[in-house]
Parts: C-alpha cells; sequence; structure tokens
C-alpha cells in the first residue's frame, strides 16, 4: 500500500508530468498510475488536515443552532482551500526531493523492470516530506498506541520490521490525533453558544414565554458575538497556526 501512495505523492505534482507518454508504455506502469490515482481522494482527505477543518467547521455550524448555514458545499469547499495553504509547503518539499530523478524517469532508457524499480524509488523518497507531516502531529501517544497493536496483530518474524514512521502506523495515528483535537477546539467554540442559549432560555422563562422557542431568540445574538469576535478570522488562523 504504501508503495501506490508513494506513486500517488508525487503524480499530481505541478511541473512533473513526464513528456510523451513514455512512462506509460508498460501496461505494469499503467496498472500502477491507476491504482495511484484511485487512491487519490483517500490520501487528500485522511493525509492532510481536512479532517481536522471540517470536523471543526461542522462543530461550529451546530454550535450556532444552523444545520444549513453554511451549507455543506461551502465548508467542504473552505476546508479543502484550507487544507491545501497547509499542506502547500509539504508539497513543495516534495517538489525539490523528486525533481533530479523524475528528470532521469523522463529520459527513459533501461528494462522495464529498471523503470519499474525507478519509479517506486522515485515516489517512496517523495513520500518523505509527508511522513515528516503525519510524524509530527501525530501525538506520541497515539503513535506508541498503533505501533503496539500492529505488532500484535502481525505474526513475531514481521514485528520487528514495523517502525514508529511506517504508514501503517502514522495514518491511524495522525487521524485520531486530529480528531481529538479537533473535538477539543469544538469544546471551547460550544461554550459561549451554550452560555448564549442558557441566558436566553431563562430569561424567557422568566417572562412566562414558554412557548416561544430559545434558540430562535438566542441565534441574532450568537451571530452578533461571533461577528463582533471575528470569529472567522480567529478560527481560520487557529487552525493554521496549529500545523506551525
Amino acid at each position: 500500500m504504501h508503495r501506490l501512495l508513494s506513486v500517488g505523492v508525487i503524480l499530481p505534482l505541478p511541473g512533473l508530468a513526464p513528456a510523451g507518454d513514455r512512462l506509460l508504455d508498460s501496461p505494469l506502469l499503467a496498472v500502477i498510475v491507476v491504482a495511484a490515482l484511485s487512491l487519490l481522494g483517500f490520501a487528500v482527505v485522511m493525509l492532510t488536515s481536512f479532517v481536522k477543518v471540517a470536523v471543526v467547521l461542522s462543530v461550529l455550524r451546530s454550535a450556532l443552532g444552523t444545520p444549513q448555514v453554511p451549507p455543506t458545499m461551502v465548508i467542504t469547499g473552505l476546508s479543502f482551500v484550507l487544507a491545501a495553504y497547509v499542506m502547500a509547503p509539504v508539497v513543495r518539499h516534495t517538489v525539490r526531493v523528486v525533481e533530479p530523478d523524475v528528470e532521469q524517469i523522463k529520459q527513459g532508457g533501461g528494462t522495464t523492470a529498471e523503470q519499474v524499480q525507478r519509479y517506486l524509488s522515485t515516489g517512496k523518497k517523495a513520500t518523505g516530506p509527508l511522513r515528516g507531516f503525519l510524524e509530527k502531529h501525530a501525538h506520541a501517544r497515539d503513535r506508541a498506541t498503533f505501533l503496539a497493536m500492529a505488532r500484535r496483530l502481525h505474526e513475531p518474524r514481521d514485528r520487528a520490521k514495523i517502525g514508529s514512521n511506517d504508514f501503517l502506523v502514522l495514518v491511524p495515528a495522525f487521524l485520531t490525533s486530529e480528531l481529538k483535537e479537533a473535538f477539543i477546539i469544538g469544546f471551547f467554540l460550544f461554550v459561549p453558544f451554550l452560555v448564549i442559549d442558557l441566558v436566553v432560555g431563562n430569561i424567557l422563562l422568566a417572562l412566562g414565554m414558554h412557548m416561544l422557542s430559545p434558540t430562535t431568540i438566542s441565534l441574532p445574538f450568537k451571530f452578533l458575538l461571533f461577528v463582533l469576535v471575528d470569529g472567522w478570522h480567529l478560527l481560520t488562523r487557529g487552525l493554521i497556526a496549529g500545523y506551525m
């Protein structure tokens, strides 16, 4: 699996497309390319900051009490834009790492087996920056947990081959770490809006307005609070700053 991810990392990079179809002359290479492209969507969602940003924005929408505002398409689009912003340095680093090898691949030469090996070797180098990103933002406790479980799941002869920086360990550790941080941020987002709901509900109860929904009255005050504190600026800056 890590080899297919390696290939998938370098395929979409700008300016690295090979001249002509020399890399696709071999059916085996074509199969590898198709398999890598099939994993591209998974990689964009699961191996970037997309998960954390999308969860935080969804929690914000729930905290505001507006299930349809912002629309799901807007939340997804903003999550993708912020994820691309965060991952841009990783992509640039990847380009610098693989550019010399890609130039050699473009020139071709050698047998099909040698070309495949060269391509996989370049893909493995391309995963270096991504591996570093996952390792940096995966909590040590999660990495240790998934490393221990991975070694228990495999046969004794294969346990020594599994390291803490393998994608088998890093990917689930990174995802659980991102979800944990997203839920912590969501908690702090919920608290001020919950206070507004409680205050409005108590005021309506004291006035005897039992039939009036507190959510309807508190909604404009939530919007006003979020705008006054410049919530979108603080939230996006905080999400991006978490990856610095």
